[in-house]
């Protein structure tokens, strides 16, 4: 009787079993990887565009500057510090690459005093991402400084765009 019984049940357990794993692809399908959208793309792409001009060396550099002059700041100035260097970059009275501004000399004191040397964390990472791809918190400044930790007038007597965190960010 039981045999009988088991050979009747027997197509009825294939259905559920192929209903089963439809299901369960059609569930799945939502989490595999999809192609962006147009706008997703452009996206990315402007995500990603600063690889044209600069490097993965020159992402580094700038990266451990920021680590060592903003470690502790509010992100926004970690990325204003980046900025600040890729402003210099771009202006006509300094060096035309991060390191070379970066190294100019007496430029950052992070330099002599050899903090550039340890690698980045991850905010100082994503706050030179940011700014290579155009942020700039910083109101276009070409100089920083934290004013409990400088003594130089000459800095002091720079026009003053905007403080963030314990930084003046100035022209």
């Amino acid at each position: 009787m039981v045999d009988k019984f088991a050979k009747r049940l027997w197509p009825l357990g294939v259905v559920i079993i192929l209903v089963g794993l439809f299901g369960y692809l059609r569930w799945n399908q939502g989490s595999r990887p999809t192609p962006f959208s147009p706008g997703e793309e452009r996206e990315q792409e402007r995500l990603q565009s600063w690889r044209q001009d600069f490097s993965e060396s020159d992402l580094d550099l700038l990266a451990r500057v920021v680590r060592a002059e903003a470690q502790g700041e509010p992100y926004d100035g970690q990325v204003a510090v980046a900025a600040v260097i890729l402003n210099r970059v771009n202006h006509p009275e300094f060096p035309n690459t991060i390191p070379g501004v970066v190294y100019e000399p007496l430029a950052f004191s992070v330099v002599a005093n050899g903090q550039v040397n340890k690698p980045a964390d991850k905010s100082a990472v994503q706050a030179a991402h940011c700014a290579l791809n155009g942020l700039d918190p910083s109101g276009g400044a070409l100089y920083f400084y934290n004013p409990s930790k400088t003594r130089s007038t000459w800095i002091r007597s720079r026009a003053v765009i905007k403080t963030i965190g314990d930084h003046i960010f100035a022209s």
